[in-house]
């Protein structure tokens, strides 16, 4: 009996303690959701803090519908393409994110992205107007209103309008477009979606005082069992090496 009560021991300490590295290990892992125009720098900074912390950073970001089930279970930060992405998301949502927690991260300006080549010769909003050019607008995913803000102040949304040729919601769909229908000639959008479509795009700057910019916001959630993790995470996308990634993507 007391060889059976010392075993019973042993398996319990092991269970307890020798799988403490594993329970260590799932409490420092960080599920990180968003949409995918951030995705190239916040995954970036996130394999930088995970080296740093010993910690592993799950970021997972598309379009919402595609991770909203899973981050409602174990979502430790959100983070959104414009401020009034994460503000809708707030609303549609309630009591998922810590609003105390939410924080301006970096700007994004946008610009023209065109086919590599630029075969139709835009060099300016103006040129959208031209006959023939069609263009593909994104009626979501942080650019609702973003080329008629930009055509209003030059008179060109009439010009524009007639010119849109397919609208989509996502920035992923519109991604999809573009690859498939080469007939697509220009995506008003963000500078830093042609960092990661240099292979299919150039891209057109606008000038300056025709630039709009949108935020980058992220808070942790309600339900995360990372909290003070998730706020060194946050703490870590302010600083100068993680504005210098996301500078490298496109951000200001």
């Amino acid at each position: 009996m007391k060889k059976m009560y010392a075993d019973v021991l042993i398996i319990a300490f092991v269970i307890c303690f020798g799988s403490g590295e594993f329970l260590w290990a799932q409490d420092k892992t960080l599920n990180v959701y968003g949409p995918g125009g951030p995705l190239g720098p916040v995954k970036e900074c996130a394999e930088i803090f995970s080296k740093a912390q010993g910690a592993e950073v799950k970021v997972v970001a598309g379009p919402t519908s595609q991770w909203i089930d899973q981050a409602k279970q174990n979502a430790d930060t959100i983070f959104g393409g414009a401020e009034y992405m994460l503000t809708e998301f707030i609303q549609k949502y309630p009591g998922l994110v810590d609003e105390k927690t939410r924080t301006s991260l970096y700007i994004r300006a946008t610009g023209i992205l065109v086919r590599k080549g630029n075969p139709k010769k835009i060099k300016s909003l103006s040129d959208l107007t031209r006959k023939g050019i069609k263009i593909i607008d994104v009626n979501g995913a942080g650019q609702v209103g973003l080329w008629e803000d930009m055509a209003g102040v030059k008179g060109l949304i009439p010009g524009i309008q007639k010119n849109i040729a397919l609208s989509v919601t996502t920035s992923a769909d519109a991604i999809e477009k573009w690859k498939s229908m080469p007939e697509l000639d220009a995506w008003i959008t963000y500078e830093s979606w042609h960092y990661r479509l240099k292979e299919q795009t150039d891209l057109v700057r606008v000038p300056k005082e025709g630039k709009l910019y949108r935020g980058t916001p992220i808070a942790a959630t309600t339900i995360s069992k990372n909290k003070e993790l998730a706020n060194q995470f946050i703490d870590f996308l302010k600083t100068e090496q993680c504005h210098e990634v996301f500078r490298k993507w496109g951000w200001k």
